[in-house]
């Protein structure tokens, strides 16, 4: 019973199999979830997410100096030999806390600057993330819809070497029409295969960015928003360009504050108390009015003359600032450099756009007019001044046509597409990009 119940089962198990993997491939992804999965699964925002969480941890250490810690121990141990060394406490109990102190204000006022901009960091980590899956996504988009014309092309290629070959056989074109129609049925093939080769490649790119597997995501072009035509005279700089500038101000505080160290006093509190002991060692011989409970405290004011070790420690604080600030001012250059150099191609691009276009709606018109006349048959013979009478022939090379500049119109939109994003990326507009992206 066992085998045939098996064998039973094995087409039932293949064709669930079958209609996982077709489920699988044909589902559509929104632009929204793809960028949310992409930045939840990112190396680079998880360790901005880290770097926050240590900025954080930074600013509680230089606060949570004020606040009296309690250490408990024992020194419990052998008697001592001779005059005893240690102090026979059993138990022990320390307490101390910071007081005043100049250059921890500064410390903790350049860990608040460190938290803002390790935040700014991760938004700048976030955005980029946003930036690389949005693209990668619209050009998947645009490389599927480019497919679909070049298969579409394939057809009306493939038909217009069939009718070059009776022509060529007929006598009525020569052969060099016969190898410039199965010219254009290969330029047309590897445009194709550059286009699968491109589409799987974003496709891999897409399942390392988002954590899914590949093949998976289909792009649905209704959830991509239109992209905002912005202008590069913004002056609020981009995240990262932030990040570095406060950066520099924490690095700034922190020197400040190493520098005042050997400059002002410091006052500490301490206390302390010890259960001491005598049954394990030999204090009563040398202490006659020993005690078992003994407590302390005071305050310790430490006023620095002559500190070589901090001097110096001010001396390299003031070069990371320094350092620091000079990078900071370098990204900014290069973000002005950057927004210059997308303002100026988005307005090639655009102009390239507004051509591609217009090719292709007069393609879509000489079409339409090809097909027009082929249904009238209007043509006047082949006599001097008569009008040719249009062939099969015509219709394929005006749908070749038509396919062709539907694609070079496809590539125009994704390169003036992506132009634009950079650009808000740039310009520090990407979470308003966000923001409309996930409310679509």
């Amino acid at each position: 019973m066992g085998p045939p119940i098996r064998a039973m089962w094995l087409p039932v198990a293949a064709v669930l199999v079958l209609t996982a993997n077709s489920v699988r491939l044909s589902a559509q992804v929104s632009l929204a979830t793809v960028v949310d999965l992409a930045q939840r699964n990112s190396t680079a925002v998880r360790i901005g997410e880290a770097d926050l969480s240590k900025a954080q941890a930074v600013l509680a250490e230089m606060r949570d100096v004020y606040i009296p810690n309690l250490v408990i121990g024992s020194t419990i141990g052998p008697p001592s030999i001779g005059f005893p060394a240690g102090q026979p406490s059993i138990a022990n109990a320390s307490m101390q806390s910071l007081v005043l102190s100049f250059p921890q204000r500064q410390y903790i006022r350049a860990a608040r600057s460190g938290i803002e901009a390790a935040t700014l960091s991760l938004k700048n980590a976030k955005e980029q993330v946003a930036l690389d899956a949005s693209t990668a996504y619209i050009e998947l988009d645009t490389v599927i819809r480019e497919l679909d014309s070049a298969h579409e092309q394939e057809k009306h290629t493939a038909r217009l070497v069939e009718i070059e070959k009776d022509r060529t056989e007929a006598g009525v074109d020569a052969t060099s029409e016969l190898l410039q129609a199965q010219l254009t049925a290969a330029q047309i093939r590897l445009k194709r295969i550059h286009l699968e080769t491109r589409a799987a490649t974003l496709a891999k790119q897409l399942a390392t960015l988002t954590g899914l597997p590949e093949g998976t995501i289909t792009p649905d072009h209704a959830s991509i928003p239109e992209i905002p035509a912005v202008t590069g005279d913004s002056t609020t700089p981009s995240a990262g360009v932030q990040s570095t500038q406060i950066l520099a101000e924490s690095k700034l505080l922190q020197a400040k504050g190493d520098e005042s160290f050997i400059k002002r006093p410091q006052i500490s509190f301490g206390a302390q108390y010890n259960r001491d002991s005598t049954v394990l060692n030999n204090y009563n011989d040398y202490y006659k009015n020993f005690k078992a409970d003994n407590f302390s405290a005071g305050f310790q004011i430490e006023i620095p003359l002559f500190d070589v070790g901090h001097r110096a420690k001010a001396r390299e604080s003031t070069a990371d600032a320094l350092r620091a600030k000079v990078e900071a001012e370098q990204a900014q250059h290069q973000s002005d450099i950057q927004i210059a150099e997308l303002s100026g191609s988005i307005r090639e691009l655009d102009a390239l756009a507004e051509i591609a276009s217009l090719k292709q709606q007069i393609a879509d018109e000489h079409l339409k007019t090809v097909q027009a006349e082929l249904e009238a048959g209007n043509g006047s013979g082949s006599g001097p001044g008569s009008t040719r009478q249009l062939t099969p022939k015509s219709e394929q090379l005006a749908r070749v046509e038509q396919n062709q500049r539907l694609e070079e119109a496809l590539d125009a939109s994704f390169d003036l597409a992506k132009a634009r994003l950079g650009l808000l990326r740039a310009l520090g507009h990407m979470e308003d990009w966000l923001r409309e992206l996930n409310a679509k």
